[in-house]
């Protein structure tokens, strides 16, 4: 896998953090700050509307499990399971008109997500790039920071607040911003494959691939906008099944059980 980069140093006033990685409480982790992006697809679980509260649970166990090690964590969440913008576009709809809908159905999953994580024992704080300040607290990159230094889960809503950039770009951005080691992808395929292995079961899947290919092939791993950012940034991306329990975990323990995209 990519080689980390050094630890940042999380130190808060009056209390501590998770267990550092490599303490003799925890296994050493690979990644101590990560990005994870979520479509909103992954909030459907078995519904094929809205959010599903039994995966949201399910999402939040991963993520408290995973968060045990010493894990940073920022979370990206995207809104197709309520109002997918560019398609509605396609049927007449103003496309800015139709991007600011689907920031706000990324809040809506981002409230929800932060709903599940603090029954699951994590805390959290949402961050919306569209000022909202009774639901969420508005996305200030050094509180976004000084929030995940502390411990907290921090989920960035409403992608990067413009419309015609993608909630995978916002990724791609909020990760370079609080300097995340590594993005990771979830999705319902256990990796990046040449062909869609759902509906060809010959498709080969790459253990390791790097950025320029992806561009090259078109494969829809990210838009093309957030992985020429992470090229650029020299930002790891790891596509990983979200719905195999406990591999998030090993993922941020070092196994590949997907496929990484990098130099």
């Amino acid at each position: 896998m990519a080689k980390a980069k050094p630890a940042p140093k999380s130190t808060t006033k009056g209390g501590s953090l998770s267990p550092a990685a490599g303490s003799a409480a925890t296994p050493k982790v690979a990644f101590r700050r990560v990005l994870l992006k979520l479509s909103g697809e992954a909030l459907l679980g078995a519904k094929t509307f809205g959010i599903d509260r039994a995966f949201a649970d399910y999402l939040a166990e991963e993520i408290r499990d995973a968060h045990t090690l010493g894990v940073e964590f920022g979370i990206v969440v995207g809104g197709g399971n309520i109002f997918r913008g560019v398609s509605d576009a396609a049927y007449g709809m103003d496309r800015v008109s139709a991007d600011h809908m689907g920031m706000l159905a990324t809040v809506i999953n981002g409230l929800a997500l932060q709903d599940a994580m603090e029954r699951a024992g994590l805390a959290t704080r949402v961050l919306s790039a569209i000022e909202m300040r009774q639901v969420a607290e508005p996305f200030i990159r050094r509180r976004a920071i000084r929030h995940i230094e502390k411990g907290r889960v921090a989920i960035f809503a409403a992608g990067t607040g413009n419309p015609y950039f993608s909630t995978d770009t916002a990724a791609a951005l909020r990760a370079t911003e609080i300097k995340a080691e590594i993005i990771l992808k979830g999705t319902r395929v256990d990796g990046i494959y040449d062909r869609d292995p759902l509906k060809f079961p010959q498709a080969k899947k790459f253990s390791e691939i790097k950025y320029l290919e992806v561009l090259q092939r078109g494969l829809k791993v990210m838009d093309k906008t957030a992985i020429s950012l992470a090229m650029e940034n020299r930002l790891p991306i790891m596509v990983y099944n979200i719905k195999k329990r406990g591999y998030l975990r090993r993922v941020l323990l070092g196994e590949n059980v997907g496929t990484l995209v990098c130099d």
